[in-house]
């Protein structure tokens, strides 16, 4: 089994809209939120200060960690180019909540992403988005928890 860290991004402005950039792989896409892969040795803090601004062009500062996500993809549903598909992934993607403190909004140049831009959270529901984003909304209290099968 792989193992991939990364660490993300919630990033909401003063009218409460949130910052997603556009994710595109081999054919498939979603909008999702910024962040990604630690480099080695990498802080995760870090990592995701300077995915925020590779993504968006925004620098950022971290205000506070939201958890921590566990999701396993299994091998066959990798995609081929990895050079590992058949091999199961195991994703840790570190959740953070953080503010703009400069810069300006622009599109990653011959990145992951191929789009960036600010959307309410009735626009966030029309999107095609991945499930990262509904867990940092979640974490951010910007969403209610899912509904417990069990009652007490």
């Amino acid at each position: 089994m792989d193992i991939r860290i990364a660490a993300y991004a919630v990033i909401t402005d003063e009218a409460g809209r949130m910052l997603l950039p556009h994710w595109r792989a081999e054919g498939i896409g979603g909008w999702t939120l910024p962040g990604g892969g630690l480099d080695p040795g990498e802080d995760p803090a870090d990592a995701v200060v300077r995915e925020v601004f590779e993504e968006s062009g925004y620098r950022c500062r971290v205000v506070e960690l939201l958890g921590i996500d566990n999701l396993v993809i299994p091998g066959h549903r990798r995609l081929g180019s990895s050079g590992r598909q058949g091999v199961a992934l195991q994703n840790l993607r570190i959740l953070y909540r953080a503010e703009v403190t400069g810069g300006s909004l622009r599109v990653e140049q011959d990145g992951s992403t191929d789009d960036v831009g600010w959307f309410t959270a009735d626009e966030i529901e029309d999107l095609h988005r991945v499930s990262l984003v509904d867990l940092g909304r979640r974490l951010a209290g910007l969403l209610p928890a899912p509904a417990s099968a069990h009652t007490a």
